[in-house]
């Protein structure tokens, strides 16, 4: 299949093409070059080639996925089409992500307008939510020098600007530290519009040569160097972008796929770096309204600039594939239709855990069971 450059894609007239996303319902979640049309090639939609079939004659179909190595491989797609006008966009949606990053990185008006929003339109749905959890389960206290953990991805990017904006209120002293990792990510994916401090890793040489569960690996290697250089910073805290409905799913995944019945917690001691902790502000503010501003201000991030994006889906260090992770949200979807209050029960469960009521549980390590007492 032919490529071609995000230049002369922006030079299209419009209505002369078909943009068309072939990433998974779950990476799309992370966001769409606008105007895509969404077709699969999973096997578990209906027939992709027909569905392009139904796009009329004359237009270029544009295809995309992560980073163009997917649409350069669909020869196969394109004899079927019976040679029709058919490219790859070079880079794909991480290409096409970047240079939007590049394009407003330097703009104070859209850093202006995505800081007013959280003040203003946002402030009810994102900046309340994030007060509460910090006062309710005081993540923030005096003293505190907090390494704020950037990912590249729209939920840390919000922490971020919500720890700005929640510092302007003196409500105590601390101070802020906005953390970025690179291990071998692009360099236009730095372009993030805050004041970071950017350390190198070798995690990708580290685990390029692992097949089993690479993203997992990579995950729990990344939580190491992030404690270790926030330590070394100076830091007692990093905090991590996590919201409302990744603490339902993984209450829910819990108990569908691991048989137990436990939390992501709002803080933790760590194990292995006395006097630090792990901090999770955004865990009351609900994803559609992280999505909601980002769409508002027109801001473009990555799932995942890791070069495992294409073939792996093992993201999460829980070890929970996207799949399961995807099937879980739609599930709670499903759930919410029949009952509105659903996601709030979920979330309410681990609060109300009756421990007369249970068979078995632990506590530091030690297991206790009902017949102990009975």
């Amino acid at each position: 299949m032919k490529e071609i450059s995000l230049k002369e894609f922006e030079q299209l007239e419009n209505g002369s093409y078909e943009v068309i996303d072939i990433r998974d319902e779950a990476a799309r979640g992370y966001g769409m070059i606008p105007g895509a049309i969404a077709i699969s090639f999973d096997g578990q939609t209906e027939d992709p080639i027909e569905k392009i079939k139904e796009i009329p004659e004359g237009r270029k179909l544009i295809f995309y996925c992560d980073f163009g190595r997917k649409t350069r491989d669909l020869s196969d797609v394109w004899e079927e089409l019976g040679k029709r006008d058919c490219y790859s966009l070079e880079g794909g949606y991480t290409g096409y992500v970047c240079s939007r990053i590049t394009e407003f990185a330097d703009a104070e008006e859209k850093r202006e307008k995505a800081e007013k929003s959280i003040q203003k339109k946002y402030h009810k749905q994102l900046f309340a939510p994030f007060a509460k959890a910090c006062k309710t389960y005081r993540l923030i206290e005096e003293g505190d020098n907090i390494a704020v953990c950037i990912s590249g991805g729209k939920d840390s990017m919000l922490m971020a600007k919500l720890f700005q904006e929640i510092q302007k209120h003196k409500h105590c002293n601390f101070e802020l530290t906005f953390l970025c990792m690179d291990p071998g990510y692009n360099k236009e994916n730095r372009a993030l519009g805050i004041p970071l401090t950017i350390f190198e890793s070798e995690i990708f040489n580290a685990v390029d040569t692992i097949e089993k569960s690479p993203c997992y690996i990579c995950a729990r290697m990344r939580r190491g160097y992030l404690y270790s250089k926030a330590k070394e910073l100076g830091c007692n805290k990093i905090a991590l972008g996590h919201h409302y409905d990744d603490v339902i799913e993984t209450i829910l995944m819990g108990m569908l796929h691991g048989g137990q019945i436990q939390t992501m917690m709002p803080k933790l001691h760590s194990t292995n770096f006395e006097g630090m902790e792990l901090i999770r502000p955004l865990y009351l503010v609900r994803e559609s309204d992280i999505c909601a501003w980002r769409d508002y201000n027109d801001l473009h991030f990555l799932q995942c600039a890791c070069h495992f994006t294409d073939t792996c889906s093992t993201c999460h260090e829980d070890g929970t594939t996207s799949s399961k992770r995807l099937e879980t949200k739609k599930l709670i979807a499903q759930l919410k239709a029949y009952n509105p209050f659903i996601e709030a029960n979920i979330f309410k469960s681990v609060e109300n855990v009756n421990v007369d009521r249970v068979i078995t549980y632990k506590k530091n390590g030690k297991r206790y069971n009902f017949l102990d007492e009975y």
